[in-house]
């Protein structure tokens, strides 16, 4: 299967993030485009979604970059660092959240979101950045 790639887009900020194989996943996978309000709570950026999903292998901490949906908000969270709830320079959720991908390149491009900002999730479709191998041909 091939890799599942995501854009996040909100006020000129763009972000790619690659979906892992988790059930959680496929469920944001399938029911996107979604767009919601973003919402900032220390370095993580969080927004309601219609995805409804159980808790799923949950995680009280992750890593920066983490790409997760928290089950009793219905929301995804992007996180580029320590939380409110967070012990040092961990990065603690509220509660657990299910880990169903991470950001591609420098997430705290995430901290020039601003709060109440309208924020779109779509699926990126894969496209022929590279030349398919030539069968049968010897270059």
């Amino acid at each position: 299967m091939s890799a599942r790639r995501i854009a996040i887009a909100a006020d000129g900020i763009n972000i790619i993030a690659k979906l892992n194989q988790s059930v959680t996943a496929d469920t944001l996978w399938n029911a996107l485009p979604i767009t919601g309000a973003a919402q900032i709570w220390g370095d993580e950026l969080y927004f309601s979604t219609p995805v409804d999903a159980p808790d799923e292998n949950g995680q009280e901490t992750v890593d920066k970059g983490t790409v997760a949906y928290w089950p009793p908000g219905q929301a995804l969270c992007l996180f580029w660092g320590p939380t409110p709830m967070s012990r040092g320079d961990e990065i603690r959720p509220a509660s657990a959240v299910n880990v169903i991908g991470h950001i591609e390149g420098e997430p705290e491009k995430l901290s020039e979101i601003p709060g109440g900002s309208e924020i779109t999730v779509r699926q990126v479709q894969e496209s022929l950045t590279e030349e398919p191998p030539r069968i049968g041909s010897e270059n």
